[in-house]
């Protein structure tokens, strides 16, 4: 197992890490979802499939949480944090709004959080490092 390479704030180093680390986190929170959802599925308390998709992205906002703490006090945290988070949330619900059409909410929410956590990441990590290297 390969260690996750951190910078001298404690922030993840590469996009590959970050990226990483929110797949795994939504893959763990896809199988407790689908856990879930079977359960109540065999318990007859509602149909598989029904259970809202974006509650997979509860570890993805966690690892999220801890990477704008890292990043230390200063206004461009915040700055690409909330446009990061806009444009993921926005880019998320646009593609889980196509796919609810022809798929039940588990699988609209699901692509969309997946997509918004991709957007996040990608925003994020470069936002960042474009702003650190102009403020050096």
């Amino acid at each position: 197992m390969t260690q996750l390479k951190k910078d001298a704030t404690g922030r993840l180093a590469t996009i590959g890490d970050l990226l990483g680390s929110a797949f795994a986190g939504l893959a763990v929170g896809t199988a407790v979802l689908l856990v879930f959802e079977a359960v109540m599925a065999l318990t007859g308390l509602g149909e598989f499939g029904e259970s809202n998709g974006w509650l997979v992205l509860i570890l993805p906002v966690w690892l999220f949480i801890e990477e704008f703490r890292a990043e230390g006090f200063g206004g461009h945290r915040i700055v690409v944090g909330a446009l990061a988070a806009g444009f993921g949330v926005a880019v998320g619900m646009t593609i889980a709004g196509g796919v609810a059409e022809v798929a039940p909410p588990l699988v609209s929410g699901g692509t969309g959080a997946v997509t918004g956590t991709v957007v996040y990441c990608l925003l994020w990590f470069y936002g960042l490092r474009s702003l650190n290297h102009r403020s050096d």
